[in-house]
C-alpha cells in the first residue's frame, strides 16, 4: 500500500480531491439557525402564543412560582413572565434589525464610495470613521442615551451611531479590492458612469462580508440594548423588553428566581444563536478555508 503523503502520483491526484470535497456541515451553526428561527416565530406569533395579556397586572397573583397556569411564573405585579418574554422578543429583535439596517445602510454607502473613489474622499471618510471608532462603543451609546429621553427609539439611535463605522471600514476595504479588478476596469473603459459601476458591480460584491458581519453583530446589539434598558436608559414600562425585565427582577433573584432568570436566559440563548450562526457563515463563505 502506498502512502499518499510520500507517493508522488498519489499526492498529485489527492490534492485536487481534497480541495473539491464539500465542507462538513457546522452543527453549531445549524443549531444557531434553528434557535433563531424559533425566536423569530415566537416573536412574530406572540399575540397568538401568549397565554395572557401582556400588560394586565393582577396583584393577587404577584410572584407566583412556575406552574401549569404560569409556566414561567409571574412578576411583581402579577403579569405572566412567559407572555412578557414573548413580547419582549419582539422589542429586542426590532431593535437589532433597526440598528443593523441603519448601520449597514450608512456604513456600506460611505465605505463603498471611499473604497472605490480613493484619494482625498477616502481620506476624509476614513478619518471621520476613525474619530467614531476612537470612542468605546458602549460608552458612546451610554452618553447619547443619557442625553436623550429613554425609549426604544433612543436605544436604536444610540447604538446605530456607534455601529456604522465598522461597516464603513469593512465595505471600504472590500470595495477598494473590487475597484482594481478587470471587469471594473473594462466597465470604465466602456464609459460606464462611476455611480452605475458602484451599483452594479461594487455594491453586490461587497454584500457577502457585510451580511456575515451583520449576523455576528446581531447578538452584540441585543446585549447592548439589554444593557441600556437594564440601566434605565432604554425601553420603559409598560414596554416588554428583556433587559428591562432583568433590571426589574434583579433584587428578587434569591427569593423569586424566575422573575430574572427566564429573561436572562432569553438574552443568552438569542445572543449565542446569532454568534454561532455568524461564525458558521464566516467559515462557510471564507474562500481561504480548505477542507483536508
Amino acid at each position: 500500500m502506498t502512502d499518499p503523503m510520500t507517493d508522488p502520483k498519489a499526492g498529485v491526484e489527492a490534492a485536487p480531491l481534497r480541495r473539491t470535497l464539500p465542507r462538513p456541515p457546522d452543527r453549531f451553526a445549524a443549531l444557531g439557525a434553528v434557535l433563531i428561527v424559533l425566536v423569530l416565530l415566537a416573536a412574530i406569533f406572540a399575540p397568538w402564543l401568549a397565554p395572557y395579556p401582556v400588560d394586565e397586572p393582577k396583584p393577587l397573583e404577584a410572584l407566583l412560582p412556575p406552574s401549569g397556569a404560569h409556566w414561567f411564573g409571574t412578576d411583581q405585579v402579577g403579569r405572566d413572565v412567559l407572555t412578557r418574554i414573548l413580547y419582549g422578543g419582539r422589542t429586542s429583535l426590532f431593535i437589532a434589525v433597526a440598528v443593523l439596517g441603519a448601520s449597514a445602510l450608512v456604513g456600506v454607502a460611505l465605505g463603498v464610495v471611499a473604497g472605490y473613489a480613493g484619494g482625498w474622499l477616502r481620506d476624509v471618510i476614513m478619518r471621520v470613521t476613525d474619530v467614531f471608532l476612537a470612542f468605546p462603543a458602549l460608552l458612546l451609546s451610554l452618553a447619547l442615551a443619557v442625553v436623550l429621553q429613554p425609549s426604544v427609539n433612543t436605544v436604536i439611535l444610540a447604538i446605530a451611531v456607534t455601529w456604522w463605522p465598522w461597516y464603513t471600514r469593512l465595505a471600504a476595504s472590500v470595495a477598494a479590492s473590487i475597484a482594481t479588478r478587470g471587469y471594473v476596469d473594462a466597465a470604465r473603459c466602456l464609459g460606464v458612469p462611476a455611480p452605475l459601476i458602484i451599483l452594479r458591480h461594487v455594491v453586490p460584491n461587497s454584500l457577502t462580508p457585510v451580511l456575515v458581519q451583520m449576523s455576528l453583530d446581531a447578538g452584540g446589539v441585543i446585549l447592548t440594548s439589554a444593557a441600556l434598558s437594564y440601566l434605565g436608559l432604554g425601553a420603559q414600562e409598560p414596554t416588554a423588553e428583556w433587559g428591562l425585565m432583568v433590571q426589574q427582577g434583579q433584587t428578587l433573584f434569591t427569593t423569586n428566581w424566575w422573575v430574572v432568570t427566564f429573561p436572562g436566559l432569553a438574552i443568552l440563548v438569542t445572543a449565542f444563536a446569532f454568534n454561532v450562526l455568524g461564525e458558521g457563515l464566516r467559515n462557510a463563505l471564507d474562500p481561504r478555508r480548505v477542507v483536508k
